[in-house]
């Protein structure tokens, strides 16, 4: 009952937004630390449902199973004028029809796809890197500008089209500041992490490291991630994740990706939020107007709905690949037979079987 009090308190909140109602959309490997310019789409939603003088049914109580929502991490690089936003972190969640279990899986932000045309923005459509459909998506007509929520839509357009899931959910925008921000508030995450990491981009203090003169990387002493449960606060967890020039490259950092978004959602329910208002409310003040939501019913509707999807019953899922090459050039990534069969497994609502047959997909 705990977990169902959790969930119903904190609709729409840190565990709706990390994970079960709206979906996370973590900048991990944004160039800048400012939050997203770019105004939500819509207004945030209400903390507490509305009374009623009679009983009525809670809000999300008519929803069904199986949901798919859409976890999206953009690099917004507000210090370039004309930078689109880029889809670097790629993340999807998959709920059974009973509501209560989820499975977690990424999809390399260099996946070659079929990016469909776009009407919005006269965007003709090609055979493009996942990361770009986000880009091209997102630029305005006639201007210089980018519509993040513009882009969120091509970028899910294109997902369905290569995933074969139909449609997705719910998807939202939290910016890089906006989870360095909630990780703080929640005060902190510990990370299981699984590999020694350095850094590319933060001295040990958490300061930006300074840029190579002419360009070609960064100087300066770097922060280092040692294996072994770690206590990270805001700075430390995204910078953490962000990093993919390291053993295994970007499907490692995939990896550490889904383990800090569990790590999250772990820490939001043992910090008891139900309980708490002034903690929850703390948490909401430290989101501020980072969040952009994007979904047919509101959060509040499916935290309620997915008021049984614990951590425990969250299942992290790798999907392997390997790199793409034309003329000698790298030009983008490729999902194995393996990886493209979860896929299908996944938009036909039945995962299970298929990671009880390729167990080596599961993540620990």
């Amino acid at each position: 009952m705990r977990t169902n009090r959790l969930l119903w308190a904190a609709a729409g909140v840190v565990v709706v937004l990390l994970l079960a109602g709206v979906g996370i959309v973590v900048a991990l490997r944004g160039g800048t630390d400012e939050p997203d310019p770019v105004a939500a789409p819509s207004s945030a939603p209400a903390l507490v449902p509305p009374t009623s003088a009679s009983p009525a049914p809670p809000p999300g109580a008519d929803l069904e199973g199986p949901l798919d929502l859409l976890i999206l991490g953009v690099d917004t690089r507000t210090t370039i004028p004309d930078w689109q936003p880029h889809a670097d972190a790629i993340m999807l969640l998959h709920v059974d029809a009973d509501l209560r279990k989820g499975y977690l899986y990424s999809l390399p932000r260099d996946l070659r796809v079929d990016v469909p045309a776009f009407a919005k923005n006269g965007y003709g459509g090609g055979r493009h890197k996942l990361t770009e459909a986000m880009s091209d998506g997102a630029k305005v007509k006639g201007t210089d500008k980018a519509n993040v929520a513009q882009g969120y839509e091509l970028l899910a357009r294109t997902i369905s089209k290569y995933t074969g899931i139909k449609e997705f959910d719910a998807g939202a925008v939290l910016t890089f500041a906006g989870l360095s921000k909630l990780t703080d508030a929640l005060g902190g995450v510990t990370l299981k992490i699984d590999q020694k990491v350095v850094s590319q981009h933060r001295r040990p203090d958490g300061s930006l490291r300074t840029l190579r003169s002419g360009g070609g990387g960064y100087v300066g002493p770097q922060a280092t991630y040692l294996p072994g449960p770690r206590k990270l606060v805001g700075w430390q967890a995204i910078d953490y994740a962000r990093q993919r020039y390291t053993a295994g490259g970007d499907y490692t950092r995939q990896r550490h990706q889904r383990q800090l978004v569990k790590a999250l959602l772990t820490k939001a329910e043992d910090a008891g939020l139900a309980t708490d208002q002034a903690k929850l409310q703390a948490v909401l003040d430290a989101l501020g107007d980072t969040l952009v939501f994007s979904g047919q019913r509101t959060p509040i509707e499916y935290a309620y709905a997915l008021r049984d999807l614990t951590p425990s019953s969250l299942t992290l899922v790798g999907l392997p690949g390997d790199g793409v090459y034309s003329g000698g050039g790298y030009i983008g990534e490729q999902l194995t037979a393996t990886g493209r069969g979860f896929l299908r497994a996944v938009a036909a609502g039945d995962p299970a079987p298929y990671l009880a047959k390729h167990p080596e997909l599961v993540n620990r």
